[in-house]
């Protein structure tokens, strides 16, 4: 039962002022009273809420007016204030919580959606955390995740179709997208002093870690990219998405420009979503299934057919100038985890990332878009020779830190490393770039380079496995190296330099067939090497190894009754990819 009298008292105090200590006692009261029943497993649950939640509906509302509707400077005193936000900004996520969870529905939990004066604190002269914790809050809400932690069960994946908060859902987008472009990320500072754990004091004798606020970075990146991925879903005209797309698109990569250290490459600015994001693997796989969402509502008229119109030209090089290129995403993806099958594995398996449904519409893509893929392969390929790449260290285990260094010679004033490239801009300041590939490829004998990362986090092959399994395996993996024999094959015919042919004549034959000096496209004389083709065949081959691999990861695991649900779907599109690679 609620006493009535405090049912008075906290409707008085929330609607007379949004800074005094008595509202910031309400709102703390009411937020930890939701909580615990949030936590509660007892079938009630929405009842109770919403017998907590009526009396208070009209006050909520006119307590987020009060307090968003204002200029900082209005306000008598920012210590009440900054408490008022901070608690304030909780209820609302339980609020929306209660929406998604529990389906109730008050005025009060569409507050954020359709009235986005939260976002204007982002320019207020506040601590940095409460900033933080919006942006966090909306990317929660657009990924409709919001409460997860505090409800033990999970949003179902297949839910009747809730036109009222899809419609919600859009607001909240198109009022993001409008701040982004009236300013709102340059108002929007990360920089500073970072945050520590216990607080933002740094102890003597600790080393002080200087950069952005890497939390924030990748939350306002994400709620962008999700946000242009919601508004491309009600637009009608090709034209209007493509002006969209270069808008916010160039807005958030000149956002992280100053963050991200060395520069992103001026050729390829898909790189931004692996930078950004590669401390976050759910983050990372929202925002690449996002940008593929983008891009297959900008190529959903596109012709099939195997040549490239004009049209179908250019629309390929505006994605990719503005970051959204599935195929350059994808091939970044998989150089982070250095090829690694069993990481893909991993993230099949699990349901802390959205990895499967990516994969599955990426794999998709791939089988109708294969000629556009070859030619991101030979992009690579040809970005890596023509700016004269170098390799250095061998490349990490994902386990220990995925972070790589490609280091572009200093190139004269005013010049374009990447003349050719029409998408390439003035690359003068940019002599020094970050791209998260492996530097050290394998010896592939003729079933295939082996596996060179750690091994998965769970060993699923048993030590006990029968010798009949064991030939029935080695079997499969002869039919499916087939492809790779060929290309190796092909590889090793290609010509070489007498200094290749010297140093592959000494060295012993467990030397990488594609290492640093022999893979260089640069010749002694300045020249490109007659063996370039390298850089294209062994990027393809390596992409499709990895599928290969974790394709007959699956039959085994299946076989074994040890794959967590039913993987026909996904191995049929792994053998459609197949299918392509034995018609080439």
């Amino acid at each position: 039962m609620l006493s009535n009298s405090w049912i008075t008292f906290c409707q008085k105090h929330l609607s007379e002022s949004s800074e005094s200590g008595e509202a910031v006692h309400c709102l703390w009261i009411l937020t930890a009273v939701i909580k615990e029943i949030l936590k509660d497993t007892h079938s009630q649950r929405a009842e109770n809420l919403k017998q907590l939640l009526t009396p208070f509906d009209l006050t909520f509302e006119v307590f987020y007016n009060s307090l968003f509707s204002q200029h900082f400077g209005d306000f008598q005193s920012p210590s009440n204030i900054t408490n008022s936000l901070l608690c304030f900004l909780e209820l609302l996520e339980l609020l929306v919580a209660c929406r998604i969870h529990l389906k109730l529905h008050f005025k009060s939990q569409r507050m954020l959606f359709l009235k986005p004066h939260a976002l204007d604190i982002l320019a207020w002269p506040i601590p940095a955390f409460i900033k933080r914790n919006l942006v966090i809050l909306i990317k929660k809400c657009l990924l409709c995740k919001v409460g997860e932690d505090l409800c033990r069960e999970s949003v179902p994946s297949l839910v009747s179709p809730n036109h009222l908060l899809d419609s919600d859902m859009l607001t909240l987008a198109d009022a993001l997208l409008h701040a982004v472009h009236m300013g709102l990320w340059k108002a929007l500072a990360v920089s500073g002093k970072p945050s520590c754990f216990g607080g933002d004091e740094v102890q003597p004798g600790c080393r002080l870690r200087t950069g952005p606020d890497h939390v924030t970075l990748r939350a306002a990146s994400l709620i962008t990219v999700k946000s242009l991925e919601i508004k491309f879903q009600n637009c009608a005209s090709a034209a209007e998405m493509e002006v969209a797309l270069q808008t916010f698109m160039s807005e958030l990569l000149a956002f992280l420009k100053p963050h991200l250290q060395p520069s992103l490459q001026p050729h390829n600015p898909c790189e931004w979503l692996s930078r950004v994001f590669i401390e976050q693997d759910d983050d990372m796989l929202e925002a690449a299934k996002a940008s593929l969402s983008i891009y297959l509502q900008l190529t959903r008229e596109w012709d099939a057919s195997a040549s490239l119109t004009q049209e179908k030209e250019a629309w390929i090089r505006s994605t990719h100038g503005h970051g959204c290129n599935p195929h350059c995403v994808f091939l970044f993806f998989l150089k982070n985890v250095a090829f690694d099958s069993t990481v893909l594995l991993d993230f099949l398996i699990s349901s802390e990332t959205c990895f499967l449904e990516y994969f599955v519409k990426y794999l998709k893509l791939l089988q109708k878009d294969w000629a556009h893929f070859l030619s991101i392969c030979k992009f690579f390929a040809s970005v890596e020779s023509q700016c004269r790449v170098r390799v250095h260290d061998p490349v990490p285990s994902p386990a220990r830190g995925r972070s790589t260094s490609y280091i572009l010679p200093h190139a004269p004033a005013g010049e374009n490393t990447c003349p050719w490239l029409p998408w390439a801009s003035d690359a003068s300041s940019e002599s020094q770039s970050q791209v998260m590939m492996p530097k050290q490829t394998h010896p592939m004998p003729a079933n295939g380079p082996p596996s060179r990362t750690p091994q998965s986090l769970v060993d699923y092959d048993s030590s006990e496995a029968s010798e009949e399994e064991t030939t029935s395996e080695h079997l499969a993996d002869s039919k499916q190296t087939s492809l790779c024999q060929e290309m190796t094959e092909e590889i090793q015919g290609l010509p070489r330099t007498c200094k290749e042919q010297k140093e592959h004549s000494l060295e012993p034959q467990s030397r990488p067939l594609l290492s640093a000096e022999s893979s260089s496209p640069i010749s002694a004389k300045g020249g490109v090497a007659p063996d370039r083709t390298v850089w294209e065949v062994g990027l393809f081959l390596h992409t499709v190894k990895c599928l290969e691999e974790l394709q007959r990861a699956i039959y085994r695991l299946q076989g074994k009754n040890l794959f967590p649900y039913n993987p026909a779907a996904l191995l049929k599109l792994l053998k459609g990819v197949e299918a392509k690679c034995v018609n080439m």
